[in-house]
């Protein structure tokens, strides 16, 4: 990190270069997430039934009251006992907005393929209080692009983030978006993955506001440092 040092009046002028460039991106952030809602919505028709804590719960039940549906893909393989590092890190930050969203008319549940059994013990290691469900008797996660055969993957047959998985797990992260209209229709209308994600974590983005930033350069990986919140 190069630290240049500079009078306030120096500092100030500079800053408020940045700002102009940060109001253009933010006006470009506003273009996107209006280009998003407008993409065409598509019929889910297929009747997924989750495995939840109250018993096998429909896509629609995820809705509960709202007509908005955000679901977490977390990563959580049926032969893992913990989850997966980062969708935790992910996870952590969701918490606690689950009354600011219903306000909005939107619901957020988790949806792993893990047995419930296994998502229950960790959820309850991590304090977590959001709803999460199995997708162990699914094919919920293949269907929206998260969840592969290690087949697939050799074969190149595997998708994710819209392209082929060259190098990858059987289970990735990701996002997808559902609808229901007043008839009880649902509605697939959004899915993200990969960098998509980065904009749901508001702890990279306080990060991002240091000097450091997320001091992630010469790590073996990216997110190398990361444990469970548990385990610093």
């Amino acid at each position: 990190m190069t630290i240049t040092i500079a009078t306030r009046k120096d500092w100030l002028e500079q800053r408020k270069n940045l700002l102009e460039r940060e109001k253009e991106f933010n006006r470009t952030r506003d273009a996107l997430s209006a280009a998003r809602r407008d993409l065409p919505w598509v019929r889910v028709d297929k009747d997924y039934l989750f495995d939840a804590s109250g018993g096998a719960v429909s896509l629609g039940d995820l809705f509960g009251a709202h007509s908005q549906l955000v679901i977490y893909h977390f990563m959580f393989a049926p032969d893992w006992q913990a989850g997966c590092k980062s969708c935790s890190f992910w996870m952590d930050n969701f918490e606690g907005t689950e009354a600011h969203l219903g306000a909005r008319d939107t619901a957020l549940a988790m949806v792993s393929s893990a047995p419930l059994e296994t998502l229950q013990k960790f959820r309850a290691r991590m304090g977590w209080t959001l709803p999460w469900v199995s997708a162990a008797n699914t094919d919920f996660n293949q269907d929206y692009g998260v969840t592969f055969s290690q087949q697939d993957i050799a074969d190149g047959k595997a998708v994710y983030n819209y392209d082929t998985l060259k190098h990858g797990a059987p289970e990735m992260p990701g996002i997808s978006v559902f609808a229901k209209d007043e008839n009880g229709a649902i509605y697939h209308t959004y899915s993200t993955y990969s960098r998509g994600l980065d904009m749901l974590n508001s702890a990279y983005h306080i990060l991002d506001l240091t000097p450091k930033g997320r001091d992630e350069n010469g790590l073996p990986f990216t997110m190398s440092w990361l444990q469970h919140r548990d385990q610093y």
